[in-house]
């Protein structure tokens, strides 16, 4: 059950990092096709340290952004991405498995070689009416070429649970409406 809860976490802090633009907003750029290994890292959890690695190319990048757009509107009252002279700001409020998260990240990097996520979130509800606040650091950094038997999409995550970005939308139907108190 904990495995789940933490597969269902990862998969919300996926969909809700990065926000889907509305339409005429900033958009952040495409990555770099290739592989890339993304070690995210919440301080003073007790969350371990995660890598994981995707696959990539220009048009999965897409579709992922827009992809998740009739999701992330579903879930999320706000979308806001704006462009910085070291990056991009997202602000977001986002309803997942019955919690509210308020989040703000700032992003830097050049999305064809490395780039960080530093995000603050407010997250209420979820067992016992809980509120706490958490900061999530996600470091991306390009490895080079997909590896052999991979496709665009791909994503190999803790323990070696492989699955692919694609999939996202029928995985949206698992997420538990609530989380078990």
């Amino acid at each position: 059950m904990m495995r789940q809860s933490v597969s269902f976490a990862t998969i919300a802090c996926l969909m809700v990092a990065v926000p889907a633009p509305d339409a005429g907003a900033v958009e952040l750029p495409v990555r770099k096709a290739g592989l890339w290994e993304m070690r995210t890292m919440q301080a003073g959890s007790a969350t371990p340290e995660m890598t994981m690695q995707q696959c990539t190319d220009a048009t999965t990048d897409k579709e992922m952004s827009t992809s998740f757009s009739p999701a992330s509107q579903e879930m999320c009252s706000k979308q806001d991405i704006q462009k910085t002279a070291t990056g991009y700001v997202t602000d977001s409020v986002c309803s997942v498995a019955g919690m509210s998260i308020t989040s703000h990240s700032e992003i830097t990097g050049d999305f064809n070689s490395a780039y960080t996520v530093k995000s603050t979130s407010n997250t209420k509800g979820g067992p016992a009416g809980m509120a706490r606040d958490s900061t999530t650091v996600i470091e991306a950094k390009w490895l080079g070429a997909c590896k052999s038997g991979q496709k665009p999409g791909d994503i190999v995550m803790p323990g070696g649970i492989k699955m692919n970005i694609k999939d996202m939308e029928k995985l949206k139907g698992m997420m538990p409406k609530q989380l078990p108190r």
